[in-house]
């Protein structure tokens, strides 16, 4: 065995033990689904043995879990693409023009990662109410994008304020405006930086329980997390079956992460290296 790989060697252990911890709960959880529960008291560590797919079919004939899925993915969708174009106009502001105060307002921007949602809770469902748009996804919506927004804002100033002066000299001299610079030569430029707070809203919003809880007192407009908690209150005994309605509750948002995850990373990357 080589030097380097003995150096390596605690890393590879790590990263081993980690992996272990993550994925040993998610193949539980899969195989479980496919058992029954009476098979699930007798044997909770082996293969399922008879297999039972009835679980996991049984789900997926629901309309119920296909309406809580069309649910959370509209909402996501919504709150992402809302963040995204509010943030990146205002983290230009921010990054590419001089005015008075403006170190205030963003540090006012910054404050937001420390109020927690639970503070504003009360304050908020007030306020929603007088709106009339409790039972409205616009409830969700409008504050998670704007919980949202701090996180956002500071992750895309840092991209913007990256960009050489240069290329909005020479727009300018191309006759290109502000807005123009920002539309075609900035946004093109951003595409890590927008598709990695891109991802982080829409696992942000997909997750979030607490908000379509408080605001959501129809069934009509659950979404996946809610309907999780309904269904391990109605199937409380059926563990198998509560097993199986939590991997297919996951399985979009693992699939959507693995299909964003290069985005993700390169995001992170290249706003951490231009320059």
């Amino acid at each position: 065995m080589s030097r380097k790989t003995l150096r390596n060697l605690p890393l590879h252990v790590v990263l081993v033990a980690v992996g272990a911890v993550m994925a040993v709960p998610l193949l539980y959880a899969l195989f479980s689904g496919f058992k029954s529960t009476d098979q699930l008291s007798r044997n909770p560590v082996g293969l399922p043995d008879p297999w039972v797919g009835g679980n996991y079919t049984g789900i997926l004939g629901s309309g119920d879990f296909w309406r809580l899925l069309g649910n959370s993915t509209l909402i996501a969708v919504a709150t992402t693409v809302l963040v995204v174009a509010v943030s990146a106009l205002s983290a230009f502001s921010f990054a590419r023009f001089a005015f008075r105060g403006r170190e205030l307002l963003f540090t006012l921007f910054t404050m937001g990662l420390m109020f927690p949602f639970a503070v504003a809770a009360l304050p908020l469902f007030l306020l929603l109410r007088s709106m009339g748009l409790l039972d409205n996804p616009l409830g969700v919506i409008l504050p998670q994008a704007a919980f949202g927004l701090p996180m956002t804002i500071i992750i895309l100033r840092g991209f913007f304020r990256q960009i050489p002066g240069e290329l909005e000299e020479a727009a300018t001299l191309d006759g290109c405006g502000p807005l123009g610079f920002f539309w075609r030569v900035l946004l093109p430029m951003a595409r890590p930086a927008l598709g990695t707070v891109s991802v982080l809203a829409v696992v942000t919003s997909w997750n979030n329980f607490f908000l379509p809880l408080l605001v959501f007192t129809d069934s009509t407009w659950w979404t996946l997390p809610i309907g999780v908690q309904q269904f391990q209150g109605q199937y409380s005994a059926d563990y198998a079956r509560v097993f199986a309605y939590l991997v297919l509750a996951m399985v979009p948002a693992l699939a959507f992460y693995s299909v964003a995850e290069r985005q993700l990373v390169g995001g992170l990357t290249a706003g951490a290296t231009k320059g």
